[in-house]
């Protein structure tokens, strides 16, 4: 049994996360400012209010807390407000980052799980994409993904700093039992999107371009449900704990599913239709974005148990359609 803080445990992944490691055995306190979290998201272990920008706060809770390890949630993710906004992305996601990098060192508590992205690799060469392929970020999102995964590379090295990068390809899907889910505001995750709209809370869905290189025309991606991700995050846990220094893993099922595919899955799902849009490509948007995760499976024995699109789809359904 552990004892971890989960920093962003409050949001999407990091609410998962929080029941996955009570429901495992262990002990789970998040810390998470709510900028984007939902405090009644956090169901399983305890909530502390906190901004990682508090270092005299985060380090009173990392010394009382006598944490085993630490997984880090506490990011921005939207890509074009990344784009818009980058000054907020880089205060955010590197200097926080490293200020909770540099205060857990000074707590002495030293294995962090970060929570990384697919993004750190730009527009592929090819696909499936390996942990090898080149780091190509081409918006600030996934500059700053990157920044963080280097420094921790080389902090390991120096420090011996333990740490593990997960690098997600498109988390997606909810709680099986209805009491998690996604929760963005604004939304702009697709299956979520797509789903408001059957549900007649959007008056249609946009689809980005349906003249990419690919079947249908539109883009294809790799989507992972959030129970996988949460099941990953325990064996790097476990991995770490066991004396690992950790290294870096892609997250997917090694399928991609295009955007029509997935709302060809929620009108199915939801047996019900709804207005679709084509409207222009955006700027940097890769056709095809596929995992090759071969190394968790290998090396931390990740096996996803949610390959089916209409796996997933189903599971966020059950629990936007039974939202109050």
């Amino acid at each position: 049994m552990a004892n971890v803080l989960v920093v962003g445990g409050a949001g999407y992944i990091g609410s998962h996360m929080m029941k996955a490691l009570v429901k495992g055995g262990h002990d789970a306190t998040a810390y998470d400012n709510l900028s984007t979290g939902h405090s009644d998201a956090v169901l399983y272990g305890n909530l502390t209010i906190g901004c990682l920008s508090d270092v005299s706060r985060l380090k009173s809770i990392l010394i009382e807390g006598q944490f085993d390890a630490v997984m880090h949630f506490a990011a921005n993710i939207e890509v074009q407000e990344s784009v818009l906004n980058p000054r907020k992305y880089y205060e955010n996601n590197v200097m926080n980052s490293l200020r909770l990098i540099h205060t857990m060192m000074d707590c002495a508590v030293s294995r962090l799980i970060f929570s990384s992205t697919a993004a750190i690799y730009g527009e592929p060469l090819r696909t499936p994409i390996k942990e090898d392929a080149a780091i190509s970020p081409v918006n600030p999102y996934g500059r700053t993904k990157a920044m963080i995964e280097a420094a921790l590379s080389d902090y390991r090295e120096s420090y011996g700093f333990a740490s593990t990068s997960l690098r997600y390809f498109n988390a997606a899907g909810a709680d099986l039992e209805r009491e998690l889910g996604e929760r963005h505001h604004p939304e702009s995750h697709l299956i979520p999107l797509v789903i408001q709209t059957a549900l007649g809370r959007r008056p249609h869905i946009d689809v980005y371009g349906d003249d990419h290189a690919t079947p249908d025309g539109t883009c294809i991606r790799d989507y992972v449900h959030v129970s996988d991700l949460c099941s990953a995050h325990l064996l790097a846990l476990e991995q770490l704990l066991g004396g690992a220094m950790g290294c870096s893993y892609n997250l997917g099922n090694g399928c991609g599913f295009s955007v029509r595919e997935v709302i060809e899955s929620v009108k199915k799902i939801s047996r019900r239709n709804f207005p679709v849009n084509v409207v222009g490509k955006r700027e940097g948007d890769p056709a095809v974005l596929v995992a090759d995760a071969s190394r968790a499976t290998r090396e931390l024995g990740w096996i996803p148990r949610f390959a089916c699109i209409d796996e997933i789809v189903s599971s966020a359904w059950n629990f936007f359609s039974s939202e109050r």
